[in-house]
């Protein structure tokens, strides 16, 4: 129960987060954070990650509709492991795309808000539920690492059992 309680938590603080962008800023109005290197803009965006695919509002519904059900049904299997990190990182993947998805089939855009410039180079905007499906996905990987780590310890010791 833990995690859908932190993919709820996720859900909110992007959906809040989203909320607050869209009703206090105008499209394209900024606010430096921190100088011209972190800023708050207001952006929508019809696609995915980086504005690829835009206008493809239903494909986008369609595609999350099947990889939420996938999270879900894996994030049920794995809940009870003694594995923390992996369900952890499932949770932080739903509420973000949860997030994200509730936008494209309400409003057909996402509100994106989060800027990074690194000297002459902007970094695509992003948001709350974009971090928490990156940060998902990284410690999924982390996981999956951590994984053949303990796979490979675990034949080692075998091996030397046999041996001796």
């Amino acid at each position: 129960m833990i995690y859908f309680v932190i993919a709820l938590i996720m859900f909110l603080i992007d959906q809040g987060t989203k909320y607050l962008i869209a009703n206090s800023l105008t499209i394209g109005e900024q606010i430096p954070v921190i100088g011209n290197f972190f800023l708050i803009t207001s952006h929508r965006n019809t696609g995915a990650a980086f504005g690829i695919l835009e206008g493809k509002r239903w494909f986008f519904v369609a595609i999350t509709t099947v990889v939420l059900v996938g999270i879900i049904w894996y994030l049920q299997k794995v809940k009870n492991s003694g594995n923390k990190l992996l369900p952890t990182a499932l949770s932080l993947v739903l509420g973000g795309a949860v997030g994200n998805f509730l936008d494209r089939a309400v409003s057909g855009e996402v509100v994106d808000f989060l800027q990074f410039n690194f000297g002459t180079y902007t970094f695509p905007i992003f948001n709350v539920a974009d971090s928490c499906i990156v940060i998902g996905v990284a410690l999924i990987v982390l996981d999956s690492l951590l994984e053949i780590r303990r796979e490979k310890k675990h034949q080692s010791g075998r091996e030397h059992e046999e041996q001796v």
